[in-house]
């Protein structure tokens, strides 16, 4: 693989948000998106991994995707952030087909170790095709795309809804992403979401959703984040339970300054009955993540 092909500066700075199903209408109708028409595609995604899971359990995807009838291969490794905000390293480049470019995986710093040995095994073990809109913005001096994602994953006879708002930083400060978040959040019912498509999937197709250990409030609040998104994929009230019991750790927690704890508090009447967040659930828990600014590994 030449030099060329690949991502320039491989970083990745993006804040994903869940959409509540029939919100999207409400999306494209924000004053920030209504006057342009967004670009639309198609996307076919293939993850691939090992049959034992290596690739998962170091926290590193690796994807085909067509789009316009071009093939892209990408990688990407596990994040650091929390509260919907992400930077993680991110390689892609063109392929001439849809079969994995091995040559090219061995010569980038993930697959250096011990996973290099792994890559003669990768297989295809969940896709994700979904309908992207996106919009091209600038906000405080930055250039921001927000794309707007709604389509399914699926792993093996598993499948899961996806209805997603990613906010990607161009050029500019990582800032302009939580306050264009929060604009949109205290509209439209958006809540923050730490975990990758294809997390979500592989949980899926094992039917088992960990979540994360939590001590400091940072991690408190990525627990419940995870949580989250685990009931809304899983159905399972054991993840709505432990993310309630989440957010009302984190209000109580002894760390909190008195800005900060105004905002834990005001998470846990904010989700109804059924996990669905107001518009005050997606500000407060943007703007406690921001002052937390914590450094929390991403699934």
């Amino acid at each position: 693989m030449k030099e060329s092909t690949k991502t320039p500066a491989p970083t990745e700075v993006e804040l994903k948000l869940a959409l509540p199903s029939g919100q999207s209408g409400a999306l494209c109708h924000h004053p920030l998106l209504a006057a342009t028409p967004p670009h639309q595609q198609q996307l076919a995604n293939t993850y691939f991994d090992t049959p034992t899971g290596d690739l998962a359990a170091a926290r590193v995807a690796v994807r085909l995707r067509t789009i316009d009838q071009q093939v892209l291969q990408t990688v990407k490794t596990a994040g650091q952030g929390g509260g919907g905000l992400s930077s993680r390293q991110e390689w892609e480049w063109q392929v001439p087909s849809a079969a994995l470019d091995q040559a090219a995986l061995a010569e980038l710093p993930p697959f250096q170790g011990a996973l290099g040995d792994c890559i003669a095994a990768l297989r295809p073990t969940l896709s994700t095709d979904f309908t992207r809109k996106s919009w091209q913005l600038v906000w405080q001096d930055s250039d921001i795309e927000l794309v707007l994602d709604e389509g399914e994953i699926v792993c093996g006879s598993a499948r899961a809804p996806i209805r997603e708002v990613e906010l990607e930083l161009k050029a500019g400060a990582p800032a302009a992403l939580w306050t264009l978040a929060v604009e949109l959040a205290s509209q439209i019912a958006l809540r923050p979401s730490d975990t990758s498509k294809a997390a979500r999937g592989n949980a899926l197709g094992h039917q088992h959703w960990p979540l994360p250990a939590a001590k400091r409030p940072a991690e408190w609040l990525h627990r419940a984040t995870v949580a989250l998104d685990a009931y809304h994929d899983s159905g399972d009230a054991a993840h709505l339970n432990a993310a309630r019991q989440a957010l009302d750790t984190l209000a109580q927690h002894p760390q909190l300054d008195s800005a900060a704890r105004s905002e834990a508090e005001a998470l846990p009447n904010a989700l109804n009955a059924q996990g669905m967040p107001s518009t005050t659930y997606g500000v407060a828990a943007l703007n406690l993540a921001r002052r937390l600014a914590h450094e929390t590994a991403l699934r």
